[in-house]
């Protein structure tokens, strides 16, 4: 299982997990890929359980990349402990995902295959992924390069609007 070899801080806060992932956000290295629609936390035994999922299913063929390495300690403290001395020990690892988040990628294996693959992997993990493509993730940026245009053009065509009157 994944889990840092030193950390600068043993134990961390639970932190917040808003708004929507600021990188790792696009295919890298692979043709396919499983990215994250909702925010989580994901421990190093569901990713090594994915994992596990992905390469059986292909029987050991393609190439998969693990986007994501649980760098965050999990604390928890004894059963029937009363409140209070201190935070718990560290028990796990986990990777906090937000929305938009490449989980893993694939390569060298036709498209349905990895698909499904990628569907068994996502069936271990608590939260909802969906399965991209080199071709859905040009698809999805030239939507929004388009809405980005016509919100642009909008905008002039309202500034232009009110200098005139």
């Amino acid at each position: 299982m994944l889990a840092p070899k030193r950390v600068k801080w043993r134990k961390h806060q639970k932190g917040k997990m808003r708004g929507k992932a600021d990188r790792g956000g696009t295919l890298f290295f692979g043709e396919f890929g499983l990215q994250a629609t909702e925010c989580g936390r994901i421990t190093s035994k569901q990713i090594e359980a994915s994992r596990v999922a992905m390469t059986r299913y292909v029987k050991r063929g393609g190439k998969i990349w693990i986007r994501i390495f649980p760098d965050k300690a999990i604390t928890k403290k004894a059963a029937e402990t009363r409140m209070g001395s201190g935070k718990g020990n560290v028990e796990e690892w986990a990777a906090v995902i937000k929305p938009g988040r490449v989980i893993f990628e694939m390569d060298g294996i036709p498209q349905t295959e990895a698909f499904e693959a990628l569907r068994l992997a996502n069936n271990k993990l608590p939260l909802h992924c969906k399965p991209i493509s080199r071709a859905t993730e040009k698809l999805a940026m030239a939507q929004l390069a388009s809405a980005r245009k016509a919100k642009a053009d909008k905008k002039a065509a309202r500034t232009a609007a009110a200098a005139q009157a």
